[in-house]
């Protein structure tokens, strides 16, 4: 009797364990120069989201620029720390949970993963610079009571370069802020991260290359992922850590499963059905598994009515066959 009272004590822990938790089903939302209102936030509402992540930025000169400048009267009111405020606000008036992001922009929109230093002094100044913008807004996640806090979005160099740096950036954080933490790895990043036992969650911005096919389709697209989420589930099993997806899209263009990370204000005729497959695919493909988290579509702008469409070839799913894709799939979860 002791043995089946073991076994039955056993077997309904594995089962609680194995539960599917409740997913992130989110948003980037994009910031605006603009405050938002409840017009805003009803069409995230309408699509099942139950999470957004807002982002405040700092700006850098060069990628060999230690100066930050940020939380500034120049920049748009939803990139500094009064605009974020007013943005978890309202999310939270409507039950959504919160990812705070803090981003850095690179002028020119060079790519922030080559972040990088050319001598020590500097290093020790971006190093200050970089303390103080993260912790600044690593408070007002505190204040603000926010689910998550991301303590850095796609900086390869200087994460493997200044490892001791971010290990102490980590306990400066949690002396602050007592909530979740993650990092957006990017996608070709994630596996040389040298802090995940450290976070909560292991954050990927889900840029994978899938497919070659200028049309694919959803079967294409799955068969792609299939060593890049074999790689994911290894990571989490290993680290004990789900995987979050701090960003993850397609836009919606020829070829769109091939370099998904492509930013360029490239004319790639439009193809809407190319993105909403590879959204379906995602959601098929993660959003069943215990060891995901969820994650957050990139991107989604306030002014819902005039963006998107069936002109458009960038990332927003907004008014596009890929938003009533993911209106079905977050309804599930």
């Amino acid at each position: 009797m002791k043995k089946i009272g073991i076994l039955l004590l056993c077997f309904l822990q594995f089962s609680c364990n194995s539960q599917v938790s409740k997913k992130i089903n989110g948003v980037s939302f994009v910031s605006s120069r603009d405050k938002v209102t409840q017009k805003n936030i009803t069409p995230i509402l309408a699509i099942n989201a139950n999470a957004a992540s807002v982002m405040p930025f700092g700006f850098i000169r060069d990628v060999n620029d230690p100066q930050l400048i940020f939380n500034s009267d120049r920049q748009w009111f939803g990139e500094r720390k009064d605009g974020i405020k007013h943005y978890v606000d309202i999310l939270h008036a409507n039950k959504m949970s919160i990812l705070l992001k803090p981003q850095i922009w690179i002028r020119d929109g060079k790519f922030t993963g080559t972040l990088e230093m050319d001598s020590e002094a500097h290093w020790q100044m971006l190093e200050k610079s970089y303390s103080d913008f993260i912790l600044t807004y690593a408070a007002l996640a505190e204040e603000v009571n926010v689910d998550i806090f991301c303590i850095g979005t796609e900086l390869e160099k200087f994460v493997l370069q200044r490892p001791d740096f971010w290990s102490k950036l980590i306990v400066e954080v949690k002396k602050v802020y007592k909530g979740k933490l993650t990092y957006a790895a990017n996608w070709d990043e994630y596996t040389r991260v040298p802090f995940w036992e450290k976070l909560d969650y292991v954050g990927v911005d889900a840029y994978f290359p899938l497919s070659k096919d200028k049309h694919p389709t959803v079967a294409q697209l799955k068969t792609g992922w299939q060593p890049h989420k074999k790689a994911l589930n290894l990571m989490s099993v290993n680290l004990s850590k789900p995987i979050l997806f701090t960003e993850y899209g397609y836009r919606s263009m020829d070829y769109t499963g091939e370099k998904p990370w492509l930013v360029d204000r490239n004319k790639t005729n439009v193809n809407l059905e190319a993105q909403s497959n590879a959204t379906k695919a995602i959601l098929e493909m993660f959003w069943d598994e215990d060891w995901f988290a969820g994650g957050y579509v990139w991107k989604w702008f306030i002014d819902h009515e005039n963006v998107g469409g069936k002109n458009d070839n960038r990332f927003t799913p907004q008014n596009k066959p890929a938003e009533l894709v993911l209106k079905q799939y977050y309804g599930l979860k």
